[in-house]
Parts: C-alpha cells; sequence; structure tokens
C-alpha cells in the first residue's frame, strides 16, 4: 500500500503554514513534505510535525529567490558559498525534523550561459551536500523538472539527463526524485521508465497532467502507477505534490483506498 505524504507548500493552502500539520493529520496522512520551512524556525517546524505524529520525509535546500524567479542555485557559478551555506542550514533543520531527503535545486541556465560550466558546478555542489549529510543518514535528490510547462531552462529535465548527473557525482547518498507529473509532461510511458529506474528513485511525487492538479483531474492512471510501485517493492513514500482544484479535503476522494478510517496511514 503506497505511503502518502501531504505537500504542505501546495496543499491545505487555506490555512496558514504551520497549521497545515494538524490539518493534514486530520485528513489521514502519517507523512508530509514540503518545499521551504525557512520562515519558521527548526524548533517550530519540528513542534508540528512533533505534535501530530507526522513523519516529515522530504523538503528542498535553500534555492534563492523563488519570489523573483529563481528556481535553485547549486549549478551557478557566482552562487557556490551561498549554496554550501544553505545546505548546512538545511542540514540544521533536517536534524531537527528527523528527515532523510534533501532536494537540491540546479538552478535556470542564463541565456548566453556555460552550460559545461554549471553542470561542472553542480556537480561539486552535489558532492558537497552529500559528503555533507551521509554521517547523518540523509540522502541527496536530483529532480529533473519539465521545461515545457513549469521551469524553461532548468539545467536537466529528462530522467537521461538527471542520471548522468548522478552517475557522475558518484555518492551512494544521491538518488533520483521522480516526478509523475513532470516526466509525464517530458517523457512519458511513466511505468516503463519507473520499471527502468525503480533501483535509483529516492522519492516519488504525483500530480496529474494537464493542471498540476489532484489525480483523477488529468490524463494519468494514478492506480497504475501506484500497484506497480508497489509490485517493484518501492517503500518510500509517494508526495502529494498537486495544487487541489478547489479546498484541499474536497479533493481527496482518489486516496480513500490508502488512508483508514482513523485518520492514519495504512
Amino acid at each position: 500500500m503506497p505511503r502518502l505524504a501531504a505537500n504542505l507548500s501546495l496543499m491545505f493552502t487555506e490555512l496558514p503554514f504551520l497549521d497545515r500539520f494538524a490539518a493534514a493529520a486530520d485528513a489521514g496522512f502519517g507523512a508530509v513534505e514540503f518545499m521551504f520551512p525557512y520562515e519558521w524556525s527548526p524548533e517550530q517546524v519540528a513542534a508540528k510535525a512533533s505534535a501530530q505524529g507526522l513523519e516529515t520525509v522530504l523538503f528542498n535546500c535553500p534555492a534563492g529567490d523563488w519570489g523573483a524567479g529563481e528556481r535553485g542555485i547549486a549549478a551557478l557559478p557566482d552562487r557556490i558559498a551561498e549554496c554550501r551555506d544553505g545546505t548546512a542550514r538545511a542540514l540544521d533543520y533536517a536534524r531537527a525534523l528527523g528527515c532523510r531527503k534533501l532536494h537540491l535545486l540546479a538552478g535556470i541556465v542564463p541565456p548566453g550561459a556555460d552550460s559545461d560550466r554549471m553542470h561542472d558546478v553542480f556537480v561539486a555542489s552535489i558532492r558537497h551536500a552529500a559528503d555533507l549529510v551521509a554521517g547523518d543518514g540523509i540522502d541527496i535528490l536530483l529532480e529533473p523538472i519539465n521545461r515545457r510547462v513549469d521551469i524553461p531552462g532548468y539545467l536537466h529535465g529528462s530522467t537521461d539527463e538527471t542520471m548522468a548527473i548522478i552517475d557522475r557525482v558518484d555518492r551512494p547518498n544521491v538518488r533520483l526524485q521522480y516526478d509523475v507529473y513532470h516526466m509525464q509532461i517530458m517523457e512519458g510511458d511513466l511505468v516503463r521508465h519507473i520499471e527502468a529506474l525503480i533501483d535509483r528513485i529516492g522519492h516519488v511525487q504525483i500530480a496529474d497532467n494537464p493542471g498540476r492538479a489532484e489525480p483523477g483531474t488529468g490524463e494519468i492512471n494514478f492506480d497504475t502507477i501506484l500497484r506497480r510501485l508497489d509490485t517493484l517493492g518501492y517503500a518510500g513514500h509517494v508526495g502529494c505534490e498537486y495544487k487541489p482544484v478547489a479546498e484541499t479535503v474536497a479533493g481527496l476522494g482518489w486516496a480513500v483506498p490508502y488512508l483508514d478510517r482513523t485518520g492514519r496511514r495504512i
């Protein structure tokens, strides 16, 4: 049975962030993920998760000025020190939360930039991050993000590109973050890709396409995908990184088979 994690950056947004932990638990989730917790102290975030008995399974390392359109800094040659400081900050939060997965975002390739140089910087940033967190049993995750709809110009947008980077980094705690929504846009043939990559996948995220809303609103057959993850022996969580069409709880009908009546995951 898939273990679902509510993404608190996109779900329950009708509530302030720190109140979303209780809402997720009440809705039946046993785990959460989110993008950036850095507006609050590690202690504040950890207290909210602990009070609800929620496991925090993933969040992002600092990724620059998100509001200004930055989507990661780990591949930017002029942001190396900032990236390393951000990874250390993320580690502080991961320790407080007991979180064992951190996503490191590469960033957008500016027009005219040296892509090879950016790849070199990204590889060095990943190795630094992986070595920094290895003693805490934490994995660094890399996510290919679609360039067609969401982040034009993102450094790595396909599983082939991302796996080439992971192979070059050559660290055992660097793994693939496989987002079904992004890969439906970029590659399709989702089940075959998952089957081929299952041993390298550290985390799975879901949203339907088009629209990035909850399962059942678009073209993706999530029953097939979730069942196949089970038969392949995937033991991680499935992050619900989608934008609900309306109020979050009203759109959770698709998840009923994966949540029990007491409000805890099966």
